[in-house]
């Protein structure tokens, strides 16, 4: 029974504790800067707020200026009419009963208290801000903490923050005076704090949902990553051990080959230079000459081994052609179907005859077959070239044991295709031949044009890798 052998080696399974860190700090980041924007954001709307609550208290200011304590500035209340001052008083007291009124007070230009809701403050002088006097002479409005060491505030309720507010007016007589209305200072703060809770906990809440999607994304981007960094160190690896395993295999026919013909030839030289009897001289110098001449041929062999042929400038068809008749000249008989091979693209068609030159070279060095067959096929995304002989074939023990003695061809030629989005695939069993099939995507780039991965390939007929 044919057995199928996936030569393409799997990716390993990425580490899933060190995804899991990376996503993790990841989240963790984001996570930070969600919580810093959300700071950020809290601080803005808690200052809109608080704006807000000045400009809404300072209405209030303007409104009970205005309309209830400028119309009974008389003169009559200014210089000292019990009636009108009561009169104002009942009317502040009013106000101050529905609202956050907690303080008025009437300055005149000089800084005196001319009247307060607070009758022993009335007829003090104390100084009056550059804002308060700005207020004063444009008829503005100006607000401020207020500052509880100042003596004019010494009868406001204990340990309760005050905002006053100054608004010039004029009196009956056209006076500019100065109206102070103080306010409980949690008029401002109310509003400070529903602008927070209006927009921190929806904005803070969409950041963190925000943050959620994103971590499923970056779970995936961070698998990817390994995934192709592990591809990529198994591309590598196979790339050293290849060429690893091929110096090996040149020291080692150079050690097996060239170097004991040349040492046997020097036996000989120096048994003839030594007078040995017996010795022909004719006989001596043929079989030195076939020997070096063998010897020639040998390293011409190595030096087509250190630098593989890439694929002529002719195209894929021909170069099949070429190898074919390589193999029918040592007996094998080739059949070729290539009529799909035109018109590839560069770097498609070289790959292809890389997988073939592989193939063959495999057939004539280990397959002892008869007959092969070589097609060349595409369809709409891919090219295929597969090689088939009825050769001896092997199985996965044959397979493992010739990587264990270095010969990496076809595995290094599997990493490479996968690497690009192909695939090679070897079908085979022992006494029922091996069938190769490589997959190459038609839209490989030009910058792929494969260099070679090893020094393994050569010409078919050149002998001494395993498949």
């Amino acid at each position: 029974m044919v057995k199928r052998i996936t030569v393409n080696r799997s990716a390993g399974r990425p580490d899933r504790v060190s995804v899991a860190a990376s996503v993790a700090r990841f989240t963790a980041a984001g996570v930070v800067v969600t919580l810093l924007l959300a700071a950020v954001i809290a601080t803005l709307a808690s200052r809109a707020g608080m704006e807000e609550g000045t400009r809404s208290a300072e209405h209030v200011a303007r409104v009970v200026a205005y309309g209830i304590v400028a119309p009974l500035l008389t003169p009559e209340l200014l210089d000292g009419d019990e009636q009108q001052r009561t009169h104002l008083r009942m009317a502040v007291e009013a106000v101050a009963a529905t609202g956050p009124i907690t303080r008025v007070n009437v300055w005149d230009a000089e800084g005196r208290i001319l009247w307060s809701d607070e009758p022993r403050l009335e007829g003090e002088v104390h100084p009056l801000d550059p804002g308060v006097r700005a207020a004063l002479t444009e008829g503005a409005v100006f607000s401020a903490v207020a500052d509880a060491s100042s003596p004019d505030n010494r009868f406001a309720p204990p340990g309760e923050e005050q905002l006053e507010a100054y608004v010039g007016v004029r009196d009956r007589a056209g006076r500019p005076l100065l109206v102070e209305i103080d306010q409980g200072y949690e008029t401002v703060e109310a509003p400070a704090y529903s602008a927070w809770m209006r927009f921190a906990p929806p904005a803070l809440g969409g950041l963190l949902l925000l943050q959620l999607f994103q971590v499923p994304f970056a779970w995936r981007l961070a698998l990817r990553l390994r995934r192709h960094q592990e591809i990529e160190r198994r591309l590598l690896q196979s790339v050293v051990d290849a060429s690893e395993a091929e110096r090996r295999r040149i020291a080692a026919e150079v050690h097996d080959g060239v170097v004991q013909d040349l040492t046997g030839l020097t036996y000989d030289l120096d048994a003839a230079r030594l007078g040995a009897q017996g010795s022909d001289d004719t006989a001596l110098v043929t079989r030195t000459a076939d020997r070096v001449r063998h010897s020639v041929t040998e390293l011409r062999s190595l030096l087509v081994d250190l630098n593989p042929p890439r694929l002529p400038s002719a195209g894929l068809a021909p170069a099949l052609k070429v190898l074919a008749e390589g193999l029918e000249r040592s007996g094998v008989r080739v059949r070729l179907d290539v009529q799909d091979a035109d018109d590839l693209p560069e770097p498609v068609a070289t790959q292809l005859y890389r997988c073939a030159l592989e193939a063959l070279r495999n057939v004539t060095a280990h397959s002892s077959a008869s007959r092969v067959q070589v097609t060349v096929s595409r369809a709409d995304d891919d090219a295929t070239v597969v090689v088939d002989d009825d050769g001896r074939g092997f199985d996965e023990v044959s397979l493992a044991a010739s990587d264990a003695n270095g010969h990496l061809g076809l595995r290094a030629l599997g990493d490479r295709l996968q690497a690009i989005g192909g695939s090679l695939t070897v079908a085979s069993a022992p006494g029922l031949g091996t069938r190769v099939e490589a997959i190459v995507p038609l839209g490989l780039p030009s910058a792929s044009s494969p260099e070679p991965l090893s020094s393994a390939d050569a010409v078919p007929g050149r002998t001494g890798a395993a498949p």
